[in-house]
C-alpha cells in the first residue's frame, strides 16, 4: 500500500531512509530537499522530447512513449542506485506536483514490497513550507548580530563561537559567498531557492529558547537575497559590535581572500565592478596595485577608502540602538579570536536568560 504525507518538517523527513525526487536532473539541480537523491524517471531531454511530442503530435503516442521511457529508467534504478536496498526500505518519494512521475515510481516501489510513502503535493509542498518560514511572519528566533567593519574576523569568530556550542547561523556559508565584491567562492552560489532550502533546514534545526550568533550582512549575499523574515528579524536584532586595527584587517583580508589574490584576470575583473560613485582615479590606482603585486597594499587602500565609509554609512543608517558589547581585538592571530569567542560566552548566556 502507498502511503501520503505533506508534513516536510525535519524530524519527519529523517523517518525515511531516503528521499527520493524523480526530477529531472535540471529541476533536482535548481532546488531540493535536504539530502534528496536524485533518482529521474526521465531526464531533461526525454521530458521536452516527450512534452514537443505531446503538444505537437499524437498525445498518445507521447504518452506510449513516455511510458516506455519511465519504465526503462525505473528498471535502471533498480539495477543501479537501489539495488543494495532490503526488504524494509522505507523511501519516501515525489515530483514537482505529486503526479505521474513519483506516482509511476511509488507503484514499482510498492510492487517490489517496499513500504514507500508519496509526498503529497510533490516538491511544491516543500517549497510552501519555505516560504510560509522564511518570508511570511516572524522568524521566531533570538538572533544577536555580529557586526563589524570588512576583515575584522567576523566569520571566524563566528566559528569560534559554533566550536564552543554557541549556536550560529552561517549565512555565507549556506550562500557559498564571503559576501563582498571580491567573495566569490569555488562552485559558484546556489540558486535563490536552493539557498532558502538550506536556510530552511538550518533554521528548523535550531532551538528558538537559546540565542542564536549570525553575522551581520547586507539584504544581499552575491547574488543572493535575504527572505524578508530572516532580514526584518536581524534589523531588529541587538548587536555585538567587532573592531580591529587597519592594519591588522588590511594582513587578515590578505590572507582570507588569497585566492583572488592568486588570479590577476579574477582581481582586475571585480575591481572593474566598483561602484560608480567611486572615482574612476581611484580606481584606476588599485587596479595599478594589484597589477603590480601589491595587494597588502590594496587590501588596506579598499578598507580606508571603499570598505570603511561604506560602513560608516550604513551604521548611520541604522536606528541608534546601543550594541550589547564591543569587541576591540587588537590583531586577528588565532589566539586572539579563541579569546574574543571565550569572553563573549557569558554575554550569549545572559541573553539565554534573559
Amino acid at each position: 500500500m502507498i502511503r501520503t504525507t505533506t508534513d516536510v518538517s525535519l524530524q519527519a523527513l529523517a523517518a525515511f531512509d531516503a528521499i527520493v525526487d524523480v526530477r529531472s536532473p535540471s529541476e533536482f539541480a535548481e532546488d531540493h530537499l535536504p539530502g534528496a537523491v536524485n533518482l529521474p524517471v526521465l531526464d531533461d531531454a526525454q521530458r521536452a522530447e516527450v512534452g514537443t511530442q505531446y503538444v505537437q503530435g499524437s498525445k498518445f503516442l507521447a504518452r506510449r512513449h513516455g511510458a516506455a521511457l519511465v519504465a526503462r529508467n525505473i528498471a535502471a534504478h533498480l539495477d543501479g542506485a537501489l539495488a543494495g536496498r532490503g526488504g524494509g526500505f522505507r523511501p519516501l518519494v515525489h515530483c514537482w506536483r505529486g503526479g505521474q512521475r513519483s506516482h509511476a515510481m511509488a507503484t514499482v516501489m510498492d510492487q517490489v514490497g517496499w513500504p514507500v510513502t508519496l509526498l503529497e503535493g510533490g516538491y511544491r509542498t516543500w517549497r510552501r513550507a519555505v516560504v510560509d518560514r522564511l518570508h511570511e511572519g516572524a522568524l521566531g528566533l533570538n538572533l544577536i548580530l555580529l557586526d563589524g567593519p570588512t576583515g575584522c574576523g567576523k566569520t571566524a569568530l563566528l566559528g569560534e563561537l559554533a566550536a564552543r556550542g554557541v549556536q550560529t547561523l552561517d549565512l555565507e556559508g549556506l550562500a557559498n559567498h564571503r559576501g563582498s565584491l571580491f567573495g566569490a567562492m569555488p562552485g559558484g552560489q546556489p540558486s535563490q531557492k536552493l539557498f532558502e532550502s538550506r536556510l530552511f533546514a538550518a533554521v528548523e534545526a535550531l532551538d528558538p529558547a537559546r540565542p542564536v550568533v549570525v553575522e551581520a550582512e547586507s539584504s544581499k549575499i552575491g547574488r543572493i537575497v535575504l527572505p524578508k523574515a530572516l532580514w526584518s528579524a536581524m534589523q531588529a536584532s541587538p548587536v555585538v559590535e567587532v573592531s580591529a586595527p587597519v592594519a591588522a584587517r588590511a594582513d587578515f583580508t590578505c590572507a582570507a581572500y588569497v585566492d583572488v589574490a592568486a588570479d590577476p584576470a579574477a582581481l582586475d575583473a571585480a575591481l572593474s565592478r566598483l561602484p560608480r560613485h567611486l572615482s574612476k582615479a581611484m580606481i584606476a590606482d588599485w587596479r595599478a596595485l594589484a597589477a603590480a603585486g601589491r595587494t597588502r597594499d590594496l587590501a588596506e587602500a579598499l578598507i580606508r577608502e571603499h570598505y570603511d565609509p561604506a560602513y560608516a554609512r550604513s551604521r548611520t543608517a541604522r536606528d541608534g540602538r546601543a550594541p550589547l558589547t564591543k569587541v576591540e581585538l587588537a590583531g586577528l592571530d588565532p589566539s586572539a579570536l579563541v579569546a574574543a569567542a571565550a569572553g563573549l560566552l557569558p554575554l550569549i548566556e545572559a541573553q539565554t536568560a534573559a
